[in-house]
């Protein structure tokens, strides 16, 4: 249950569709489930913040994901989000529930996306291909969160009439997550032309002195662009997460 149900729950009460002692009942359900040995699956979260659990893949196995999810999906959670998904998994809890893969981002999705509910735009551009899985799981996450996505790929600093091109959808967006390996540039460009938040997601692509994502983590970090937040490196799921609270708010 999220906070838009529980409001709903609470409505029905007052018109006197369901009894103060049901709609009690519903809200005094066990607020999670042990799973075995190996989850607590929390199904108050929605409530408390808005967003339901997402599963984060990596670690756990293939009977793991599949036990979680199907632990959500009969608790009533219209869409799961399982991010960090192997295609071997993928297949796994494909035989069982309608899940959607998609292989770049490595992100699972089960059930209907959401109509968007934000604001108004989350635009996600990235320097190069090369960061378009990060970008995608930040992506796919706003989908699930209810926003309108807008993808702008390639328009990184080495050619910057490619950004420039696309000024339009960077004045219009009402949070922009600029992805990027290198020397992580493009956030600082990006937030010295948007007047909207920017969030900067540091991507491990690069050559040796790149440090895995550092050197682009520690650019970002000293944008001297104003309005420029930064995540973990390679954590398009946070940025994708951040941007549906900003473009949500009112």
């Amino acid at each position: 249950m999220d906070k838009t149900e529980m409001t709903a729950l609470l409505h029905e009460v007052a018109a006197g569709n369901i009894s103060p002692e049901d709609a009690a009942l519903k809200l005094k359900m066990q607020p999670f489930q042990e799973i075995g040995e190996y989850a607590k699956v929390d199904f108050h979260r929605g409530i408390r913040q808005g967003v339901p659990e997402v599963i984060y893949g990596a670690g756990k196995t293939k009977e793991h994901i599949l036990g979680i999810a199907q632990a959500m999906v009969k608790n009533g959670q219209q869409t799961v989000l399982i991010t960090r998904l192997t295609p071997e998994a993928a297949d796994f809890v494909r035989a069982e529930l309608p899940l959607k893969y998609d292989e770049l981002s490595k992100t699972g999705v089960i059930g209907e996306l959401p109509k968007p509910t934000g604001k108004g735009r989350v635009v996600v551009a990235t320097g190069g291909t090369s960061d378009i899985p990060v970008a995608e799981e930040a992506a796919v996450t706003a989908e699930v969160l209810g926003n309108e996505v807008v993808r702008l790929y390639d328009v990184g600093v080495s050619g910057i009439h490619r950004l420039l091109s696309h000024m339009d959808l960077i004045m219009s967006a009402r949070v922009i997550v600029a992805v990027a390996g290198m020397e992580g540039a493009l956030p600082s460009v990006i937030g010295g032309l948007a007047d909207c938040p920017v969030i900067a997601v540091p991507t491990s692509v690069g050559y040796g002195a790149s440090l895995g994502g550092i050197a682009a983590l520690l650019s970002m970090l000293n944008s001297c662009a104003s309005g420029v937040s930064v995540v973990n490196i390679d954590n398009g799921f946070g940025a994708g997460y951040m941007a549906s609270m900003i473009n949500h708010l009112d």
